[in-house]
């Protein structure tokens, strides 16, 4: 299976760890947002596999597919051989 994680998908797992490090500069250190991005992106490639397909929570991703994990949220397309990961929510920020 092929995976296409859009930027927009990739931004804002990226501006929402950027923002965390900003908010926690004294207990959150570059370790930490690197170990979380590239767990937040790794997850993607779960979708259509153990991550299952879900009804979208949000009234803007009514076109696609969503998958969950326990932080994050994704908005894809599925044609039956590539998953093209469009938008990314963290579970804080899960609301319309």
């Amino acid at each position: 299976m092929k995976y296409v994680i859009k930027p927009r998908a990739a931004r804002k797992i990226y501006t929402f760890y950027g923002n965390v490090a900003k908010k926690y500069r004294h207990t959150y250190d570059k370790a930490d947002y690197k170990r979380n991005v590239h767990d937040a992106l790794m997850s993607i490639y779960n979708i259509e596999g153990t991550l299952l397909r879900r009804e979208p929570k949000l009234k803007r991703w009514a076109k696609y597919h969503m998958a969950n994990t326990d932080k994050w949220y994704f908005a894809y397309t599925f044609d039956g051989e590539t998953v093209n990961v469009v938008d990314a929510c963290h579970a804080q920020n899960m609301h319309d």
